[in-house]
């Protein structure tokens, strides 16, 4: 990747063509994957016009074509609508930095992690405008940073298009875990085999990094660690319908660390990384039954980490986040 001062020069349909370049040429988007200006605008933070000119420019590259359908089909293989994630375009702050300067990532954590911990004491309202004063910024911005949220299932839109935090307490996180745990394994089993050696050792050479330095990993690092596994790597199941039907459990991938955080040093160090490598060593032998197995056992023990964070958070007093943005 060039340097900022070289990529502020070139337009943003140019940089993305780039980055969209890079990730096709080392195979980390699967064959039969369908780009569409949509998605890939939301995770660039930019306009559809700029991706529609880089698909366009791929397209006369040969590296994307048109099919029956719509979007641009990678490879030959039968059109597959997989997630696009950021790990397969190999996309960071300072990727997307160089694409589009957006307000919003810097402050994203921030609320995020304010909106979760909301969440696990009930539900409450989102004032936008109130957000846009409590940050002293535009209310353009503050809407990105709501749509993002909406988009990890933090929020919704309720009556009167109004945002709305839903309670993220133990009955829900109990039906998460339950929804992941019928189907993540079934999708990790149709995966083994399908995910191809290049991305596959990016992910654990990845997740050996954090391990060997797991008490300074930061948010981002555990959201892309999350990623890898439960985005990533099931985007590549036989099944496309599955991911789908996981998107809205994404809450609590994001959960974790923003409580354990809050609770404090009274919390017992999560280390889902090693969990995380055994799937991921199945993976990288083909062994989709063992993968299956693996998968299960992280998720139940998720799960219990999950409900134990929660019980100790409520349990702490003060811990109610009542952000001026926050309503109820």
């Amino acid at each position: 990747m060039e340097p900022a001062e070289s990529g502020a020069r070139r337009s943003t349909y140019e940089r993305i063509a780039e980055i969209l370049r890079a990730a096709l040429e080392a195979e980390r988007v699967p064959q039969g994957t369908v780009l569409s200006e949509v998605p890939l605008a939301r995770l660039f933070g930019a306009g559809r016009s700029p991706v529609r000119q880089a698909l366009g420019r791929l397209e006369a590259d040969g590296l994307v074509s048109r099919f029956d359908g719509r979007g641009f089909l990678v490879g030959q293989e039968a059109p597959s609508r997989v997630e696009v994630t950021p790990a397969m375009l190999g996309l960071c702050a300072d990727t997307i930095g160089l694409v589009h300067a957006r307000p919003a990532d810097a402050l994203y954590y921030g609320v995020e992690r304010e909106l979760i911990l909301r969440s696990l004491r009930g539900p409450s309202r989102v004032n936008e405008l109130a957000l846009s004063r409590h940050l002293q910024i535009g209310r353009s911005v503050a809407h990105d940073i709501l749509l993002r949220a909406q988009a990890a299932g933090i929020l919704e839109k309720g009556d009167n298009s109004r945002w709305v935090i839903r309670e993220l307490g133990a009955e829900r996180i109990e039906q998460f875990y339950e929804l992941r745990m019928l189907l993540e394994p079934v999708a990790i089993a149709q995966a083994a085999g399908r995910i191809p050696d290049a991305p596959l050792a990016e992910i654990e050479e990845r997740h050996r990094m954090a391990a060997a330095a797991w008490t300074s990993t930061e948010a981002a690092t555990l959201d892309q660690l999350e990623t890898d596994l439960h985005v990533t790597c099931l985007g590549y199941a036989a099944n496309p319908e599955i991911t789908e039907a996981l998107r809205r459990s994404r809450t609590v991938l994001l959960s974790g660390k923003h409580v354990q955080r809050a609770i404090g040093p009274t919390a017992t160090v999560d280390r889902f990384v090693d969990e995380h490598l055994s799937v991921i060593e199945c993976l990288r032998r083909g062994e989709g039954a063992p993968a299956a197995v693996e998968m299960k056992r992280h998720l139940v023990l998720a799960r219990d980490k999950a409900l134990d964070r929660l019980h100790a958070f409520q349990a702490m007093p003060g811990a109610d986040v009542r952000a001026s943005y926050i309503e109820g």
